[in-house]
């Protein structure tokens, strides 16, 4: 059991593969509080800065929709964070616990845009929002975010085609463009990607995409359409439907509402907190006044308080069908294509335009560039190549390698 001077440690209560959480008294103002330590024994200095990151931000958001944390001390060789204890349950225990009705449904996706809009309104990306990041106290009806761990305080991110064994995130909320996948970079629209797969389990009781391949699950994420949740409520016959004591079956609206966020691309998502919270609040409007939500125009108030180009490529469409073609030629017999053009006309963009056939086929996707810098050293783009093969492979299971 974890010692700590000062606290009164009570009972440990969740356990993940990289931390452990416990319950305690601060003993100086008999204040309830949440422990957070890291699992390892001798921690990586990644996992010691990471910590620390995780630290900073969540202090930084001095916001009623963030869990508040009040320090960050050493313990032995590792690191404890002593988070606010507010009474809540992550949504992952509610939901194995108890039927929500349409009206909390409502609220809590309500109260959990309204905290997301704060930490995007302070130029944060969570990057892991799922039920197990939203803490629910169903006696106040606070719903709070937690675990900033991956966190960042960029506006805009690119990422790096990782292996799926080694992506940051809980692959099954995913959005498209963390996969590394989908040749765009990551923002604050990624965040409802991921809320919208959260909405779709917190209302059908399962997930939009099933699989136990993570290739697989990728795939989904990146190329496949989830079935609407009101279709997928008609065929269960009525389970994970809205309570009876509200509506009979999940509203097409409310579907079309969970789906938008969904969308494969950020500009097909919503753009703003604040146009998703008014299509959520005029749902639930609707369901107190004449216990029914009707049909109505989504996204009317859904204007962006922030300027973004679309990263999408113009122009290329010959060639990326050329170069697909090409890739299922090379499936049966291999083949070799050049490219050529001036320095940032857009090769790479183009040639990462490969990412999604390949995921589709279960492929290894590896590229090196020949550096001016390092002219000096033989074959160094094969070389990064040859690298980039053996990290993804090492990652791979027993069987697999």
């Amino acid at each position: 059991m974890l010692t700590l001077p000062g606290v009164a440690v009570q009972v440990q209560i969740y356990e993940s593969s990289n931390s452990l959480l416990y319950r305690g008294i601060r003993e100086q103002d008999n204040q309830s509080i949440i422990l957070k330590l890291l699992k390892e024994n001798y921690p990586t200095p990644q996992q010691l800065i990471r910590y620390r990151t995780e630290y900073e931000i969540t202090k930084s958001l001095n916001v009623p929709g963030v869990v508040k944390v009040y320090d960050l001390q050493k313990y032995q060789n590792r690191l404890v964070m002593l988070i606010e204890d507010f009474g809540g349950e992550s949504l992952s225990y509610w939901m194995q616990h108890r039927q929500f009705t349409g009206s909390e449904f409502l609220q809590i996706a309500i109260k959990t845009i309204e905290a997301l809009a704060q930490i995007h309104a302070a130029n944060i990306i969570h990057k892991d929002i799922n039920p197990g990041h939203l803490v629910l106290n169903p006696t106040t009806g606070q719903v709070k975010i937690i675990d900033f761990g991956i966190s960042t305080q960029l506006t805009r991110e690119n990422t790096t085609l990782n292996s799926p064994n080694s992506l940051e995130g809980t692959l099954a909320y995913l959005s498209p463009e963390q996969t590394g996948r989908m040749n765009r970079c990551v923002d604050y629209r990624s965040d409802f990607y991921s809320l919208g797969v959260t909405l779709y389990e917190l209302l059908t009781h399962r997930l939009p995409f099933e699989s136990t391949d993570p290739l697989e699950l990728i795939h989904c994420h990146i190329a496949k359409q989830p079935i609407p949740p009101d279709l997928l409520a008609e065929n269960l016959h009525g389970e994970g439907n809205f309570s009876a004591q509200d509506i009979e079956r999940i509203p097409p609206v409310l579907s079309e509402i969970i789906l938008k966020l969904m969308a494969k691309t950020g500009e097909e998502r919503y753009q703003s907190a604040y146009g998703l919270k008014a299509d959520l609040e005029f749902c639930w409007q609707q369901l107190q006044n004449t216990g029914q939500i009707s049909p109505f125009p989504i996204a009317l108030e859904d204007i962006s308080d922030k300027f973004q180009l679309p990263q999408k490529l113009y122009g290329r469409e010959a060639e990326i069908e050329t170069l697909i073609a090409a890739f299922e030629r090379v499936r049966k017999q291999s083949q070799l294509m050049l490219i050529a053009g001036y320095s940032g006309i857009g090769k790479s963009a183009l040639v990462q335009e490969l990412y999604k056939p390949i995921t589709a086929h279960r492929g290894y996707f590896i590229s090196g560039k020949f550096d001016q810098y390092q002219r000096n050293i033989p074959y160094s783009a094969l070389v990064r190549s040859l690298q980039q093969l053996i990290k993804h492979i090492l990652t791979e299971s027993e069987p697999q390698l």
